[in-house]
């Protein structure tokens, strides 16, 4: 027997496209907003209308919240319309198989008792949940993060989530908690980025190329010629 390399269109366009909006908008939110955290004092002698740049930081901070909430929503509505790797209850351990398979992805990438790499062509199950617990957090930062904006407009939008400061007892809670799973997300990042580079090289199946082109590859058996 031979092995060979099966081609698997596994990430379609929008699921891509989706991906790296949501990857450059959380990279800016993460940014600016521990900037408007803890604000950075420049020194200029330059008249104060000039040196606008903590009104620009806010604005890119809002503007990449708005486009990451939009971004978010369209991937929920794909998670129905999608193909198999895409739709949403490949996310939800609902099935035995997804809990035996994450068990197993633990072995190998936690505790490495196991070399050999799991035959999965999407998401593995222990990935698949820890996406959806942050699709949870995306959630709650979007919630909390209009809410605080909220107060200072008078948009329509912004307005739906100006019920999430009393429910949290006051503006000040809801921005300690908004900027507490702001780590939340710099932490799934580091580990997201890590294991992608981790199975890409253990599995050989192109897990970083198929962000960008949507292919993957499995090995399958042929008799010899």
């Amino acid at each position: 027997m031979t092995q060979t390399n099966k081609r698997i269109y596994v990430w379609e366009l929008p699921v891509r496209f989706t991906h790296w909006v949501n990857a450059l908008c959380v990279v800016t939110l993460a940014v600016t907003g521990y900037m408007i955290g803890r604000p950075i004092a420049f020194q200029s002698g330059a008249e104060a209308s000039f040196s606008y740049w903590f009104g620009t930081i806010r604005f890119v901070h809002f503007t990449a919240a708005f486009i990451f909430f939009f971004s978010f929503v369209f991937r929920i509505y794909w998670g129905f319309v999608g193909n198999q790797y895409a739709k949403w209850n490949t996310f939800l351990p609902l099935k035995k198989e997804q809990w035996v398979g994450m068990l197993r992805v633990l072995k190998i990438d936690v505790l490495l008792m196991k070399s050999r790499p799991l035959k999965t062509i999407g998401h593995n199950s222990l990935a698949s949940l820890s996406y959806f617990i942050a699709f949870l957090a995306f959630l709650f930062q979007c919630i909390t993060g209009f809410g605080m904006y909220s107060a200072m407009s008078d948009a329509f939008f912004p307005q739906l989530f100006r019920w999430i400061v009393p429910l949290m007892g006051s503006d000040f809670a809801v921005r300690q908690w908004h900027h507490i799973f702001m780590w939340v997300f710099v932490l799934f990042t580091i580990i997201h980025v890590y294991l992608v580079f981790y199975h890409d090289y253990v599995e050989g199946r192109g897990t970083i190329s198929s962000m960008a082109g949507g292919w993957k590859f499995i090995e399958e058996d042929s008799p010899d010629k």
